[in-house]
């Protein structure tokens, strides 16, 4: 029995509309008091059961943790076989172990073993038992292990003394021993079971108990408490099996927080931890063992979490090149703290089943260095072999990720992380870049704190980022995968150390006076709880790849006190080539900052490599770093040409239980303006770079000239980002960036195309202007010699010059006839005679810039209702660049004209005539006051206040409601329920409103609800132009009808009153003038006419005969729609591949796909706590419960009805 989240519905406040658009799409997570009466209910009876069994076998108690006695023989047999790698890396380890006692044995004495950190023993210990367990014969081996546990046994605690605070070695202590004494227990003789089971119980009551004060207790998602409560677990399911009740406390304790674990990594859709690479592996370490145990002992099932889904990537998409280095965001080593083989066999065994799991464990092994700083610590090395050996599924053939060998771009929209070029081998042509910006916590976690939608959640007191780092638009920079530019790994939190910018003076500054960097720093650890440092984010703004150029760029302003009047820091990252990095810093600030320098640092740890003072073609200060002769150089220069001389240095660094020597690069500027812009360009020893300068410095944007191997490449950057009419001025399109480049365009985002190119005509072999130029400066020389000697001619000075301006006059109007008669259009719009003509490179097609729109975008949404198309919402909302509008709402209701729009749908189609004979005409003002003027269209909507004389009004606002049979209420009841919905429909205005004030130029995205707009696309067309961008969303019949027909009680064919509608549209009822047989009637919906006479028609009939007529006349009218203005999309497409549908979507709008909307789309579709009204949670199997749940029969009767436009759309039949 799986233990499963219920209980009441709450409305999302993660996401900034939600609170308002409850119709649309809501949050699906569990009141979590009934969960714990779940979990109550639920371990009763697992633990009724687990006596009831354990009184069939009270011989065989252990081992019991991960597998069961009569498993042993089998997992014998795998070391000799098919885990023979595996067990030879455990006897390894042990073989170690017993060459030196002095070191791996626990000391003697309690005080030395007091004296340090010491999970080093509760670490090695598993493995070590599991070996014995696996060679009983090895007696060696398990008199080691008995010395071993008897030492630990006899200690009064298991603390550090100069930690008293901290249970994390208590922890490792406990869960090492608990689960050697499950492996070793038939072992060992009734005495030592005893002694150590006493041992075992007494630390996990003095677990539990520390578990009630202590923070970790409390703080969710953070490695001590995975590591503690897997201690506590583990402890009392060894303790439990022979001491009852209160161990089942413990248990109880462990799912309650842990099971909230598990609900909030649900909502992380990147799979990643904020605590970086190495404590995520960390805590992975403990959150897969729990997962199995938690399967394995209570039934709960965890699989289905959309973040293990996503793990795997968290571990690849961080590896530099040659799979031994990883980039660490956070606190870090150089790699790994634990695992990470371990947590990738368990992926790749119970979650994704495809062998890439193993395939990288199985890399990570084999590059394991054997020596220097990424040699895996000691106390940390061998901590997971025994899961490791336990879950490696040897039946999965190890293979990479598709794609595997080839550079790609990897965005973690949560975390805020882009990495490029990760898990490819170590070789010349491999480079590896990571930009982090994001929000503390994570994406997920900060508007969990923020909007609070779950009552357990207090604030930022149940989480604890302290080992995040002050690295908001911080970036690494590794050409040929040698480490250029790198992070600053484990130490103090100090802006400085992450490649990040510094300003100066500022008020607030707490250390490095008079300089402060970003909010959170000058501890050991990052102070969260602060003067604004729990608001502090940053926000990748864009990252998008072409071919092997990357363009990502972010926002860090609130990442900075806002006491310095900053209005924008903005860095943007141009990888041009493996080896050439182009990055910008954007700085605005206000009239009176107090600041007036910036400082940019850019560090190495591999001290090796000493970075020196280097200057660019004598102009350009900047470093170099000598590889082995290989030189990697840097250097800068801002706005105004500044470059100035860098110092370079060394500094020594407190990591965690050692020093951490780096050297770093840093250049000061001054801000002298509002505006800065600073430029530097890091390359490799590979390419040639000639020539870099900025060649327009406009308030919107920038262009740079840029020379890498004899190619100029013009690079434009818009920077201001959130003005998506900005963006088309200045790039042409609606993205961020472009590089136009041996005659090709890259707009990042979109593609790369051939350039139109302007080519001389040399049919003109001495240009006429230039003879004319001769001749008049001739006419005008000798002038000027006849005025010289005018007395020899005896000619007048006045006539003289009459003359003279008469010639010059003839010679400018055969000029202008020449150039007027070679000139190819009426008003030539270049007064030259060098002819100039278009031509398109060859093997480019004039079509290719079709699909590229170049207007602002108006975006229609339209469908059936119930085929899901709300869910686009989450692409739109909280965005900068558009104005998601629900239609039709309370306040903004489609005119009311000679003809009425139904709800659900009907037969009449709007054509380009009907605009052009002015019919409609009050709904064509309505639509372009919404669209052209959406600010003024708001703004002039009159919102009612809640009282009684307006109720009654109001409430006849809407048409389907008033329709409804409701039971009776009272005045009082009636009057409540209608206040309450006025002031949600007003106060939705109001949000659009504010959204208008922070961004202007939202463009509107009009989500029509009805189905009877899906034939009336021309009819927008015509009155929007060029911008309109119409998607329409189509689903799968069967889906469909399963939604309308058994998702809801009532049904939704019955709550929308379908058959009365449908008949009435017919029989034309309300005598407004529907339209008729011979004009604007689609003809496709005669058969839904005849069904509906028909005597044996059923729902499932009707509403087959309904989706076949209304998609069939959708897709004949909208067909001669461009596809520049017209896109159809299958909601089951965006459910399944939310990722390569969004971008799709996005780049028919001629827009990139901000990562923010990705992760708004990701976590609507995947981690089924999301859900549409009418149709329950959202997940790629749940938009499949048709096949489940429906009967055959009406199966079949759909696919009869509906199969051959099902064919064309891609549909194929389940039942044949």
């Amino acid at each position: 029995m799986a233990l499963m989240f219920t209980g009441h519905t709450l409305f999302l406040a993660l996401m900034m509309f939600a609170v308002f658009t409850f119709e649309e799409s809501v949050s699906n997570y569990s009141d979590w008091v009934t969960f714990i009466e779940n979990v109550d209910q639920y371990e009763k009876q697992q633990l009724e059961g687990l006596s009831a069994e354990q009184k069939l076998k009270k011989t065989v108690l252990h081992p019991s943790l991960y597998f069961d006695a009569e498993d042993v023989q089998a997992l014998r047999q795998k070391a000799h076989t098919s885990h023979s790698h595996l067990f030879r890396a455990i006897r390894s380890a042990v073989t170690v172990m017993l060459s030196n006692p002095l070191y791996y044995l626990p000391p003697p004495k309690h005080v030395d073993f007091a004296a340090k950190w010491n999970e080093i023993y509760g670490n090695n210990l598993p493995p070590l038992a599991f070996y014995c367990l696996l060679c009983p014969e090895d007696k060696a081996a398990f008199d080691f292990a008995l010395e071993y546990m008897d030492r630990m046994a006899g200690y009064k605690n298991w603390l550090v003394e100069n930690a008293p605070g901290d249970e994390v070695p208590l922890g490792h202590s406990l869960t090492g021993f608990a689960t050697a004494f499950d492996f070793l227990y038939n072992s060992l003789e009734n005495e030592r079971r005893q002694k150590y089971l006493e041992k075992i119980w007494s630390v996990s009551e003095e677990m539990y108990e520390y578990s009630k004060v202590r923070s970790w207790g409390k703080q969710l998602l953070h490695n001590h408490q995975a590591t503690n409560m897997l201690a506590l677990l583990i402890g009392a399911l060894v303790a439990g099996v022979d001491k009852g009740s209160q161990a089942n406390i413990w248990k109880h304790t462990v799912v309650d927080v842990m099971e909230k674990t598990m609900f909030l990594l649900n909502h992380i859709v990147d799979g990643s931890l904020d605590e970086g690479v190495a404590y995520g592996s960390y805590t992975a370490k403990s959150v897969t063992q729990y997962v199995f145990l938690a399967q394995r002992h209570f039934g709960i099932n965890n699989l289905e979490n959309n973040w293990l889904k996503m793990h795997f990537w968290f571990y690849y998409a961080t590896l530099l090149p040659g799979f031994q280095r990883t980039v660490g965001v956070a606190d870090s080593n150089y790699n790994w703290f634990y695992g990470p083989e371990s947590q990738l066999v368990f992926l790749d065994k119970f979650i994704m089943k495809n062998g890439a799991g193993n395939w990288l464990a199985q890399q990570i092994r084999k590059h394991r260095p054997k020596d220097g700083p990424m040699v895996p610590s000691t106390a940390q090395r061998w901590s997971t072999l025994h899961t490791e050996f336990i879950w490696y599924a040897a039946e999965i053939t190890p293979q990479p990720p598709p794609d595997y060998g080839t550079a790609k771009m990897h965005v973690f929209p949560n975390w805020g992380v882009v990495t490029y070029g990760a898990g490819l081998p170590n070789s010349q042509t491999n480079t590896f870049v990571s930009f982090k910006s994001g929000k503390l916590g994570g994406r997920a976690v900060y508007d969990i704190v923020h909007f609070q939608p779950y009552a357990w959640i207090d604030g930022w007191r149940s989480f604890n980022p302290g080992h995040e780092h002050p690295d908001q638009n911080s970036f690494t920079f590794a050409p040929n995968g040698q480490v250029f530019v790198s992070e600053a790994l484990y130490g103090p939190k100090l802006s400085h150390l992450n490649n990040v910018l510094v300003f100066a003076p500022s008020p607030t500054s707490q250390c490095n006076q008079p300089w402060e960097g970003q909010l959170g720093e000058c501890a050991q650890w990052l102070k969260w709880i602060g003067d604004e440092v729990g608001d502090s984010t940053g926000e990748i703004i864009t990252a998008s790849q072409a071919g092997d150029m990357m363009f990502v760029s972010g926002e860090a302003v609130s990442a900075y006190t806002s006491a310095m009047k900053l209005k924008s820091v903005y860095r943007v990252l141009l990888l041009l080539n493996s080896q050439t990095l182009l990055v910008v810093d954007h700085i605005e600030k206000e009239e009176d900052s107090p600041v007036n320098s910036v400082s940019a640092f850019f560090h190495n740890l591999d001290i090796d490599f000493k970075y020196i003072p280097y200057k660019f073609k004598n102009k350009y200060n900047g470093a170099m770093m000598d590889v082995w002769d290989a030189h990697y150089k840097m250097f800068w220069f801002d706005h105004h040409g500044s470059s100035p001389v860098a110092r370079i240095q060394e500094a020594e660094q407190a990591a965690e239980f050692k020093k951490r020597w780096t050297q770093f690069v840093n250049v000061t500027f001054p801000m002298k303006n509002a505006l800065t812009r600073i430029v530097y360009l890091f390359y490799g020893p590979y390419v040639n770079v000639s020539n870099c300068r900025l060649i327009d410095n406009a308030k919107s944007g920038f262009q740079i000239s840029l020379s890498v191997n004899n190619t100029e490449n013009t690079i434009s950057v818009v920077t201001e980002y959130q003005n998506l009419k900005t963006r088309f001025d200045y790039l042409g399109f609606g993205g961020f960036a472009k590089v136009v480049h041996e005659n090709k365009v890259t707009k990042f985002g979109l593609g790369t195309e051939s350039m139109e190119k302007w080519i001389k005509n040399n049919r003109v072999v001495f240009p006429f202007g230039f003879k004319v130029n001769i001749i008049a400066g001739l006419i005008l020389g000798v002038s000027l010699v006849i005025l010289a000697f005018q007395w020899r001619f005896y000619i007048s000075f006045s006539k003289m010059l009459r003359w003279i301006l008469i010639l010059v006059v003839i010679l400018w109007l055969i000029e202008l006839v020449d150039v007027w008669s070679m000139c190819t259009q009426p008003i030539c719009a270049k007064w030259s005679s060098d002819m100039t003509r278009l031509e398109h490179d060859k093997g480019n097609k004039a079509k290719q810039l079709e699909g590229n729109p170049v207007v602002l975008p108006d975006v229609i949404i339209t469908s059936l209702p119930a085929s899901g198309a709300e869910i686009l919402k989450q692409l739109f909302f909280n965005s900068s660049d558009f104005l998601y509008i629900r239609i039709p709402t309370p306040y903004l209701e489609i005119p009311e004209t000679e003809f009425e729009i139904d709800s659900i749908v009907d037969p009449c189609e709007w054509k380009v005539s009907d605009v052009q004979n002015g019919h409609f005409r009050l709904i064509q003002g309505w639509l372009q006051s919404l669209v052209r003027d959406t600010k003024l269209h708001l703004q002039n909507i009159h919102l009612y206040e809640a009282s009684r004389s307006k109720i009654a009004q109001h409430s006849a606002m809407s048409k389907d409601k008033k329709k409804r049979s409701k039971k009776r209420e009272s005045l009082s009841e009636q009057r409540s329920r209608a206040r309450g919905s006025q002031d949600k429909d007003a106060e939705y205005i109001r949000e659009l409103r504010r959204h208008l004030i922070y961004y202007p130029n939202a463009r509107p995205v009009l989500s029509l609800s009805s189905g009877s707009w899906t034939l009336k696309l021309p009819f927008f067309q015509e009155i929007l132009g060029p911008s309109m961008r119409a998607l329409y969303v189509v689903r799968d019949p069967r889906a469909w009808i399963y939604s309308m027909l058994y998702k809801n009680k009532p049904s939704l064919y019955s709550l929308k009153n379908v058959p009365q509608r449908l008949a009435a549209m017919f029989k034309g009822e309300s005598g407004k003038g529907k339209c008729s047989l011979n004009e604007g009637y689609a003809f496709e919906y005669e058969s839904l006419r005849k069904e509906l006479s028909n005597s044996n028609s059923n729902a499932v009939s009707v509403l087959s005969y309904l989706w076949l007529t209304n998609t069939a006349a959708a897709l004949r009218i909208n067909g001669d729609l461009q596809p520049t203005n017209y896109q159809l999309v299958k909601f089951e497409d965006i459910v399944s591949f939310p990722q390569k549908t969004a971008e799709t979507i996005f780049a028919f709008l001629g827009i990139p796909l901000p990562p923010a909307s990705l992760n708004q789309i990701l976590f609507a579709t995947s981690t089924s706590l999301f859900y549409l009204p009418y149709e329950g949670e959202i997940s790629p199997s749940s938009i499949h419960a048709w096949k489940q749940n429906m009967p055959n029969k009406e199966i079949r009767q759909i696919e009869d009805i509906c199969c051959s436009l099902m064919d064309h759309l891609g549909y194929p039949k389940f039942i044949e």
